[in-house]
């Protein structure tokens, strides 16, 4: 193996935005003693041999032995120092992903992670673990709702315990999926199979035709928009950007409240850091500006999605990357509850886990290295 191989790997995946979008995902390759992780805030999308980093695996292994607070933000706290101090000598200056215990635990050479529509139409429904035991049946492993990192790898890794074997195939609910083997080409033939398999069951796919012309009519509205994220931002002489979207789908969605309730939280751990888990509905003729601003109070953050009735949607963001980003996100909300109603229905992130992410220190990182 080489980090060339892990690398183009990575990319494979990394670059397609079926499956991966943003900074999300992680890929990792191990051998008796090293585990190489996708380090946290690196693109999979565009990363080389210097975007992992090198763990050790005994010192990974002792991280079982260690007895932790309780209070979850002491206890990541202590975890993430555990995992900094597994890092090989040379690897200071990189942080590893959130998942590198979980990664350290398959064993398989090669594990990757990512969050593909499809099967987070399955993994963000009511009936998920029902429909993958009758598509899949006992050969996957199903995880239900669980905090990343730490909590997860402990959850699996109890799972695990009661089993003959460990498989190569783990879904997480309300999260996404993780592969493992020995070579590449067997990752690539599950994550086919897998895919495709979900992909027939689908019955309501997204409509994201644009068959009419409404950017003129949300000018001022984004302007107001821009005006307001700035002016409870905080910051002195903020700026904030804002980009728009509609499409047949958006139509559909912001006719009013119930319309837009199947998209009105968030899925998945990405979405909640790239488009926020509390997206802003602006009622028709509502002040824009003081939407905006009670629901900043309301939530204590500003929402980086606003959707306006009968207009569209927009991102709200401190860069028009970031805006962009928000949109993107929202995008695949809108496809994960599409893909969802074949399978009982969508079934959003509990109050309880979404707030873990938004005072996650992990994710904040990570939200600091988005906006740099």
């Amino acid at each position: 193996m080489s980090l060339e191989q892990l690398a183009a790997l990575s990319r494979f995946y990394g670059a397609d935005p079926d499956y991966v979008i943003a900074g999300g995902g992680n890929t990792s390759f191990k051998d008796e003693k090293t585990l190489w992780i996708k380090g946290s805030g690196v693109s999979l999308g565009t990363i080389g041999p210097g975007g992992f980093v090198a763990m050790d695996r005994a010192r990974l292994a002792a991280i079982w032995n260690t007895e932790y607070p309780e209070n979850a933000a002491e206890r990541e706290a202590a975890v993430l120092a555990d995992l900094m101090a597994a890092r090989k000598p040379g690897e200071e200056n990189k942080r590893p992903s959130v998942e590198t215990l979980l990664h350290d635990m398959l064993p398989f050479a090669y594990v990757v992670h990512t969050h593909p529509s499809p099967v987070n139409g399955l993994t963000c429904s009511v009936e998920g673990e029902a429909a993958m035991k009758a598509l899949f049946g006992d050969e996957p492993l199903w995880v239900p709702i669980s905090d990343p990192g730490f909590v997860l790898a402990c959850a699996i890794r109890g799972r695990l315990a009661g089993r003959a074997g460990v498989p190569g195939l783990v879904f997480l609910q309300n999260h996404g999926i993780f592969v493992g083997a020995d070579d590449p080409e067997t990752v690539k033939g599950i994550y086919k199979r897998i895919v495709n398999a979900i992909d027939g069951k689908i019955t309501r796919r997204p409509d994201f035709r644009e068959e009419r012309e409404v950017y003129q009519n949300s000018r001022e509205t984004g302007e107001l928009l821009k005006k307001s994220a700035e002016s409870v931002s905080g910051e002195s002489g903020a700026r904030r950007f804002v980009r728009f979207r509609w499409n047949n789908e958006i139509a559909r969605l912001v006719k009013d409240r119930v319309a837009f309730a199947p998209v009105s939280s968030a899925y998945t751990p990405d979405h909640i850091v790239y488009s926020g888990s509390d997206p802003l509905f602006i009622e028709k003729g509502e002040n824009t500006e003081e939407a905006f601003a009670v629901h900043s109070r309301k939530t204590g953050r500003p929402p980086k999605i606003a959707a306006v009735q009968e207009l569209g949607v927009f991102g709200v963001g401190s860069s028009e990357d970031n805006a962009a980003l928000a949109l993107e996100l929202f995008t695949d909300t809108m496809k994960v509850a599409a893909y969802a109603e074949a399978f009982g229905g969508p079934l959003f992130m509990t109050g309880e886990k979404i707030a873990f992410i938004n005072n996650w220190e992990a994710e904040h990182y990570r939200q600091k290295l988005m906006e740099k």
